[in-house]
């Protein structure tokens, strides 16, 4: 089978006063570039998938770094036989990742993140490198847990990330006195997750920089059991960022 067809995700938090003209322009290009997936844009940034030959691809990300506000967009890549995708979309939203807090602007600013090499280093001796016991909160829909998560993960069963609010308001309490890393498929929404949970009052939190696919990426599987469900017709991904069905 030929793996020919490049697949990227990526996402920023980024404030954009001009959502709308800024659709039309991401539109046409990825028209003209013959490309399909989604592109969802709103006043905090912009969060996308995208599907089609890696030069089109490329040349569509190449031309959003010429805006400064997206030149240090890093895409995560994959590779399938087939366009998972079967039309493009672009789309203004209010929100890049629908939490309904408002109050959380990560446009303003992130949280402490952690990379996944350090994370497999915590994971692998146990705690964090303050020696302090770890907490890893899966941020996903309780259907994406069922089809693979990290092994011995916080799992509130949430059915949309906008139940994550009451779920923390329910179990903030079990997470004191551990060091906390949310994680979620390519990070946008442990991004929002962590910045959320500082907010309650928990000190040690971190988002797992770049998520679960930058992980399988940079740590390979470790500490993961099953695959990475994603929202295309791939449905889950497994740790060589390979389709499994």
């Amino acid at each position: 089978m030929t793996l020919n067809v490049l697949n990227i995700s990526a996402y920023k938090f980024v404030e954009i006063d001009d959502p709308a003209a800024l659709r039309e322009l991401l539109a046409a290009r990825a028209d003209a570039a013959g490309l399909r997936g989604t592109v969802l844009i709103a006043t905090e940034g912009i969060n996308l998938f995208l599907a089609g030959p890696a030069e089109a691809v490329r040349g569509w990300v190449a031309a959003l770094h010429q805006d400064a506000r997206f030149t240090d967009l890093e895409p995560k890549e994959s590779w399938s036989a087939e366009v998972p995708f079967r039309k493009m979309r672009v789309k203004v939203k209010r929100e890049i990742i629908r939490m309904n807090h408002p109050a959380i602007r990560p446009e303003g600013g992130r949280a402490p993140a952690v990379d996944a090499p350090t994370l497999k280093r915590w994971l692998d001796q146990g705690h964090d490198d303050a020696g302090r016991p770890l907490a890893l909160l899966d941020t996903r829909n309780a259907f994406e847990v069922d089809h693979g998560a990290f092994e011995h993960a916080v799992d509130w069963r949430i059915g949309k990330f906008s139940d994550f609010p009451a779920a923390l308001a329910e179990h903030a309490g079990e997470l004191k006195g551990r060091t906390v890393v949310s994680y979620c498929t390519g990070g946008i929404r442990c991004e929002k997750a962590a910045l959320l949970m500082r907010e309650a009052g928990l000190d040690d939190v971190y988002q797992l920089d770049g998520g679960i696919l930058k992980y399988f990426e940079l740590a390979g599987g470790a500490h993961f059991t099953g695959a990475c469900f994603v929202f295309d017709e791939r449905e889950a991904l497994d740790d060589a960022l390979s389709a499994t069905k």
